[in-house]
């Protein structure tokens, strides 16, 4: 008989040694569920066919938008990126998240960075 069990967010993210470095943790559907760690600022970036959802678990988390607008997210809030918006999230201390982005979504969309994580390296031993 197989075991069956819950995800433990916060052991999940505890395993996250890597700023910015997301982990795949679940799948629903053609959407991944990933935890991270952030620290700093990622790059501005888009992608041109997903939405991301971006949930703070801790932490406060600035989410740069266009036209000098922000989203400044609390442990508990979300918000989703639209597809095609470019934005640059920023985490002046630590904060760790839980990302929901379809299948395909690359890390930092068509912009490729030294701290880009493809999605193969994203799924670990999620197989």
């Amino acid at each position: 008989m197989t075991s069956l069990h819950g995800i433990n967010i916060a052991a999940e993210l505890a395993q996250v040694q890597t700023y910015w470095t997301p982990r795949v943790v679940g799948r629903v559907n053609d959407q991944y569920v990933k935890v991270a760690k952030l620290l700093g600022e990622l790059v501005w970036h888009a992608h041109d066919a997903e939405d991301e959802m971006f949930l703070v678990v801790s932490g406060r988390l600035r989410i740069q938008l266009p036209d000098d607008q922000e989203v400044v997210l609390e442990p508990g809030q979300f918000y989703v990126v639209p597809r095609g918006v470019q934005h640059n999230p920023i985490a002046d201390e630590v904060v760790e998240i839980v990302l929901i982005e379809t299948v395909t979504t690359a890390h930092t969309g068509d912009v490729i960075v030294d701290g880009t994580v493809p999605v193969d390296e994203q799924l670990g031993s999620f197989r």
